[in-house]
């Protein structure tokens, strides 16, 4: 199933996985465990590989006290080495219950050394997932579901985890355990205990693995209607206002239930596959132990063999059958893990669109002049933007981009911040070219308010502060002011540490604005970019907001896009945008003179301002 033309996480499972792709997340995932330049971290991996050995070994050998103490107890059997260490049956009981103790010791203080080297590697990867997101391109951003994208890190992560718990100290461990054990029956009795042995883990794993295989696919559906929940749930939560604008709480609801009705049909299923593979594999762990049973047992009854033979049987085969039983589950749960991180893996070798070129210098800002030199853009190849645009906004001037719906300003905008690259053309300021440049320190010289300001659930006083980290309460006090905002905060009863709730939903729309821009003065950047900063704002607070944003332009380039005309008039120089072209610039009053484009639209967005009036 492809969505959107994307593999999802379910369809890689059935089919990626069995193309070499489990090796390669494992490859790709080595280096977290062995990572280079710090032997700290490597040393306690091979400290926590020598407790691992060392614990099998003991857990081997224990079954062999066992053995003994029933040997001396019975009076049967060669026990001269027992005897030739002193030890009598209380000896021999009391150094089996150390030998048992000893393994679960060594097992215990393995989990306690590799923890730092488990949690380092989750932390790193995490990180590194975490700032590559950030790095990808605004043009992937909007194309894929936020939800979506945070439920790929989260699985990735816990699938990391879990391949580290299960594969490396328990999957590993049990077959090497099942060698050893085969070995001995191979010395201590005959062939055809290790022939029943091997046939019987033999036909456990291929039964186990073939309905696990089986398992898979209904677990894929389940899988994909977790996650079509999942993100019904996240984008109704985010549209919460809209659904209580058109009384859509059943209608969602609904959509909900949908496909968790989905998810519970395959998790029923899910669970009765697992009851079936579990029985399957009783049955065949049983009747591997009994054939076992019934070989010592025989051996007993013609004296080849002792009681302490036949109990240590027993205790061999209950020691490695016992984890054999999560085989299955632990099996199906590597592949999901293993799944799980491919799809972080791709996400992580997934090329950010706009990258710095190698040893780019930061810019350095002069005086702020902005240059547009025959930009030509698309956000697909098929369907251009923008055509030759070419615009001039000298250092500390106002340049008010104008025009209609679809004419290209706000991608203009998003090619100044560097969100894009030209396709053909340059973008300059203080001559220099923006893909010359590194572009953290384009975004440190370009302060922008949008239309509607989005805000961290978080106090007022984090997001003002946001503009320059570091920066001093006095300072954060000051920004708000200059904003006009001071007043508000300080009449509420927590002040500059009220929660604002998600997105800023409990400020009003010119509040959260005023916020924004306090946080934009804070930033202090020589160059502004005001995106239709008003546009959603009734006109007494765009008013209010207009003569803030006024004040925050003075001594700095300006270059704000508008809806509203009246909000422009005073600019330097008004540029109109017509499909991507520039049609008309100049002032407001020249521009009227003209009778083009612009004096049209002024003249109509004055004739509905009259008539609302």
């Amino acid at each position: 199933m492809r969505r959107g033309g994307r593999t999802t996480i379910s369809d890689a499972m059935v089919s990626g996985a069995r193309k070499g792709q489990g090796m390669r997340t494992i490859r790709r995932a080595v280096p977290y465990l062995w990572p280079a330049g710090e032997p700290g971290i490597r040393a306690r991996v091979v400290i926590a590989l020598a407790l691992l050995l060392g614990a099998k070994l003991i857990a081997v050998a224990t079954p062999l006290f066992y053995k003994a103490a029933v040997d001396k107890l019975t009076g049967e059997g060669d026990v001269s080495a027992a005897w030739m260490l002193g030890m009598g049956a209380i000896g021999l009981t009391v150094a089996y219950g150390m030998a048992r103790f000893m393994a679960v010791a060594f097992q215990q203080l393995r989990d306690a050394v590799f923890a730092k080297v488990a949690q380092r590697a989750l932390r790193a990867l995490a990180l590194e997932t975490f700032s590559h997101i950030h790095a990808l391109s605004l043009r992937y951003h909007i194309t894929r579901k936020t939800g979506g994208l945070s439920r790929v890190m989260e699985r990735g992560v816990k699938g990391v985890e879990f391949l580290l718990r299960f594969l490396l100290f328990n999957i590993g461990p049990l077959f090497l355990e099942l060698f050893m054990v085969a070995a001995i029956f191979f010395w201590l009795f005959d062939a055809w205990y290790l022939a029943v042995v091997v046939a019987t883990i033999t036909l456990y794993v291929w039964f186990t693995f073939k309905v696990t295989e089986w398992r898979v696919k209904i677990r894929k559906q389940m899988n994909d209607q977790d996650q079509d929940a999942h993100q019904k749930a996240i984008d109704s939560l985010l549209n919460f206002e809209t659904v209580k604008y058109f009384g859509a709480e059943r209608r969602e609801a609904e959509r909900y239930d949908a496909s968790m009705a989905g998810y519970e049909s395959a998790a029923i299923k899910t669970s009765q596959s697992l009851a079936f593979l579990n029985a399957g594999q009783s049955f065949i762990i049983t009747g591997g132990l009994v054939a076992v049973m019934l070989l010592a047992a025989w051996g007993v009854q013609q004296g080849q063999l002792t009681v302490g033979d036949f109990v240590m049987v027993n205790a061999y085969m209950v020691q490695i059958t016992m984890p054999l039983n999560f085989l299955g589950s632990v099996y199906r749960e590597i592949r999901q893990a293993l799944v799980d991180m491919a799809e972080m893996f791709d996400l992580l070798e997934q090329p950010a669109e706009v990258t710095d070129k190698p040893g780019a210098p930061d810019l350095e800002v002069n005086g702020g002049h902005v240059a547009f030199d025959n930009v030509s853009f698309g956000y697909e190849a098929a369907r251009p933007i923008l055509h030759g645009v070419t615009i001039d906004v000298p250092a500390g001037h106002t340049v008010a981009l104008v025009g209609p719906s679809g004419s290209g300003k706000s991608t203009i905008g998003r090619l100044l911040f560097r969100f894009y690259d030209v396709t053909d053309g340059a973008i300059r300021i203080d001559g220099q070219d923006l893909r010359d440049v590194t572009q953290e320190s384009v975004h440190n010289a370009i302060g922008v308010v949008p239309q509607d300001t989005v805000l961290f659930n978080d106090t007022i006083r984090y997001n003002i502060a946001y503009g320059r980290a570091g920066a001093s309460f006095a300072e954060i006090e000051a920004a708000a002011k200059a904003a006009k905002i001071h007043d508000f905060v300080m009449s509420l009863p927590d002040g500059y540490d009220t929660t604002v709730g998600e997105r800023g939903l409990k400020l009003s729309g010119g509040e959260k604005q005023r916020v924004g821009i306090a946080r934009t003065l804070l930033k202090n950047p020589p160059i502004l970019l005001l995106d239709e900063a008003t546009s959603a704002l009734d006109t007494e607070t765009e008013r209010d907001i207009q003569e803030s944003l006024k004040a925050m332009g003075k001594g700095r380039t300006v270059i704000t896009i508008a809806h509203r005309l009246s909000t422009i008039a005073d600019a330097d120089r008004i540029v109109v945008l017509e499909n991507g072209v520039v049609t008309e610039e100049g002032t407001h009053e020249v521009l009227l003179e003209k009778g083009g484009k612009y004096a049209a639209m002024w003249a109509r967005q004055a004739a509905e301002e009259d008539e609302a009036a």
